[in-house]
């Protein structure tokens, strides 16, 4: 049951890493596309920079497991920030609130089963 639940959050745990790392990724090498999606949403735009490093950090801190304090706020900052991407998408009715909700699901997933093989 442990190797089980080890391969669902490495699983998890990966494509989340591989979400959140296109997204930042996205910020940097498309700022320009970023911006305009960002400013159609109504969140500004000197975010964009901060916040592509702050996913970069939150993936560090959850693989690395240095920190279970920092994990925690790592899981919590995905969650709010996937939270609004998803809620800004669904009330300008873009149709981008998919890649949200899966990120969603990844971020509970991963976050559940990190807390059973600890």
């Amino acid at each position: 049951m442990k190797n089980k639940d080890l391969l669902i959050y490495r699983i998890s745990t990966g494509i989340l890493t591989l979400l959140m790392s296109f997204s930042a990724i996205m910020y940097f090498a498309q700022h320009d596309m970023v911006s305009e999606t960002f400013s159609l949403l109504g969140f500004p735009t000197y975010i964009i920079y901060p916040l592509a490093i702050a996913k970069f950090l939150g993936l560090t801190a959850i693989w690395s497991n240095k920190s279970a304090a920092l994990k925690e706020w790592a899981y919590a900052g995905f969650t709010f920030n996937t939270l609004l991407a998803a809620s800004a998408h669904i009330a300008i009715g873009d149709g981008g609130s998919a890649a949200a909700i899966v990120g969603l699901v990844l971020i509970a997933l991963s976050y559940v089963f990190s807390k059973k093989i600890a």
